[in-house]
């Protein structure tokens, strides 16, 4: 058995496929039928394109998008600096869930509130402002 990918279905293909490059994901591939009307790309990180995130759009919409079931868990990706990184994702507008006060661990959410948690790869940094004293928002 081998691991192939996570799928989610997405309401807004460009601003989540913006979310998921903000991340440092590249498109791999990409498969649209016509005779289905839906398309699927798939994300990965560079190097790492055997483990890709698979984005499932419907061309004519789907109604229960977005919305919070959590029916599949969340996504999670070792990050360099988890500092650097949710800060150049709130730069972009994305709101930190569940700030990285510990150094380690924090949740994001995509346009179509799939749950992105984000750990430090290696061992925690520093406790740092102004991550330290940042409340939760919303949830993850």
């Amino acid at each position: 058995m081998r691991y192939l990918h996570t799928m989610v279905r997405v309401a807004d293909l460009e601003k989540t496929m913006a979310f998921f490059e903000l991340l440092g994901l590249k498109k791999t591939r990409q498969t649209d039928s016509e005779q289905g009307r839906f398309s699927l790309i798939f994300m990965a990180a560079p190097g790492q394109e055997d483990c890709p995130v698979e984005l499932t759009y419907n061309w004519d919409g789907d109604d229960g998008l977005p919305s919070d079931s959590r029916h599949f868990g969340h996504l999670a990706y070792s990050v360099d600096n988890i500092y650097e990184m949710c800060q150049h994702l709130m730069d972009n507008g994305v709101t930190i869930n569940r700030p990285p006060r510990d150094g380690y661990m924090a949740f994001v959410r995509s346009p179509d509130n799939i749950s992105v948690e984000l750990l430090q790869a290696g061992e925690p940094l520093a406790p740092a402002e102004p991550w330290a004293s940042m409340e939760n928002t919303g949830h993850w």
